[in-house]
């Protein structure tokens, strides 16, 4: 059931765009919104699309009454009475859960062509030999290459590269055919709600309190939640379902900010340039120069921050440097900005005023300040339900961020589940189905009433 909606989905180009001025970012995001309205209907939900801005919007109203199901249990002593309200009033809450439909602009979405291998037994997957695709979507882990297979062109998955494939002996994977990404960020989470959906109207006798759900346009280019409706959307709390291998379970983010900074020079002809020329494009190699070198993501892991130059351009007359600044720790945060302004200013000291100019931006903040204080209980029945169905748990920092990020600080406190896809962003994307078949479980049980 899952695997054939995210074969499906995925199959639908959603790329967005950093370089677009619309939202969304890119029209065709609503090709698939459209689908998933329709889906949702189909499937009895009540279900909206917004048309101007591309979210989905799904309710699932509660099948019990808690009155008629419970209210032989209100006798007693008071605290009992208490214990039993008090569980009503928390199953009578409406919980979310949010998917992102777009992928990401760094490797191309259109013309996916997933690949199943199944029962993987180790050894190096091939997912292109040349410029040919390998023409079978279903190939057998007999054919799936050995270690020491390279071809002279073309892409392997190799467990040398990416040694948790090894975790997957005797399971199925979905793999790139290595010509695009595979877009299970986050359509394997769009896939895992929708079956949940399904089960849940095919299961009337699972009981579950109100149910609310979401579809977001451009999270990938950090604008997912710039237009969400919170009072459309309705929910009390929510779970994204946008995290990466099985029993990933997030309430930790990084504190995030953007910064562009503009360098102006001077172009003189260098025969005559001495003491005369400012080449911006060296004096923009000085600034990142001036960065700590360990405070870089390829030297950082767990909850270390960094600075990280995204993307940068110049000539002697014009150079811009664009960067992401990130750290869990708000004080850190903080200290990072200062930082690069304290440099920035010195630089101008140095070089002339306004030859370095900075835009600076927060993006988001960690929802651990929203969700600890009086919502750990979602994080706790994630993994109590996570455990019950034979997976551990792995409460860890996300090194980024979600639209649960913003949404816990827009009032829906918002804690992120994994999708068990792997190396998002790249040809090398990969998920296991009977991994996401665990999750679309998990999602049933966190619906269930207890």
């Amino acid at each position: 059931m899952v695997l054939e909606r995210f074969l499906r989905y995925v199959q639908i180009d959603t790329q967005s765009s950093e370089d677009s001025t619309t939202f969304p970012s890119t029209e065709k995001q609503k090709n698939l919104a459209r689908l998933l309205c329709q889906e949702l209907r189909d499937l009895g939900v009540s279900a909206e699309m917004d048309e101007e801005y591309g979210y989905v919007y799904g309710k699932l109203p509660a099948n019990w009454n808690y009155e008629d199901g419970n209210g032989d249990k209100l006798t007693g002593d008071a605290g009992m009475q208490n214990e039993v309200l008090e569980k009503a009033k928390r199953e009578c809450k409406t919980l979310g859960f949010i998917a992102h439909m777009d992928t990401s602009p760094e490797v191309s979405g259109a013309n996916v062509h997933p690949q199943i291998i199944k029962n993987y037994q180790g050894g190096d997957i091939v997912l292109s030999e040349g410029k040919e695709r390998i023409p079978t979507k279903d190939i057998s882990s007999s054919d799936s290459g050995s270690g020491n297979r390279k071809p002279e062109q073309g892409y392997i998955l190799s467990p040398k590269d990416f040694p948790e494939l090894l975790e997957y002996i005797g399971k199925d994977l979905v793999t790139t055919d290595g010509s695009t990404l595979l877009g299970a960020d986050d359509k394997a989470g769009v896939a895992e709600i929708m079956s949940m959906v399904e089960y849940l109207q095919r299961h009337p006798e699972i009981k579950h309190g109100p149910i609310a759900i979401a579809f977001t346009p451009d999270e990938e280019v950090g604008a997912g939640v710039d237009y969400f409706d919170v009072k459309r959307f309705g929910a009390d709390y929510a779970y994204t379902v946008d995290g990466g291998g099985i029993g990933e379970l997030e309430y930790e983010n990084f504190n995030a900010a953007g910064a562009v900074i503009t360098v102006t020079g001077r172009n003189v002809h260098p025969g005559e340039a001495k003491d005369k020329m400012k080449n911006a494009a060296l004096l923009a190699m000085e600034l990142n120069s001036r960065l700590p070198e360990t405070q870089r993501p390829e030297h950082t892991s767990g909850y270390e921050g960094f600075y990280h130059l995204t993307h940068m351009d110049g000539c002697v007359e014009h150079a811009k440097l664009s960067y992401i600044i990130r750290d869990h720790d708000r004080q850190k945060f903080e200290e990072k900005k200062e930082l690069l302004v304290r440099i920035m200013d010195a630089l101008n000291e140095k070089y002339g005023l306004d030859t370095f100019v900075l835009k600076m931006e927060d993006q988001y903040y960690n929802m651990k300040e929203v969700i600890e204080p009086d919502f750990m209980f979602l994080v706790e029945r994630a993994g109590k339900c996570m455990e019950d169905l034979g997976i551990t748990p792995k409460i860890q920092p996300i090194r980024g961020g979600t639209d649960g990020a913003r949404l816990s600080f827009m009032g829906i406190p918002c804690p992120n589940l994994c999708t068990c896809g792997h190396n998002y962003h790249g040809r090398f994307e990969y998920c296991c189905v009977q991994s996401m078949e665990q999750i679309v479980k998990l999602l049933v049980a966190l619906a269930k009433k207890d």
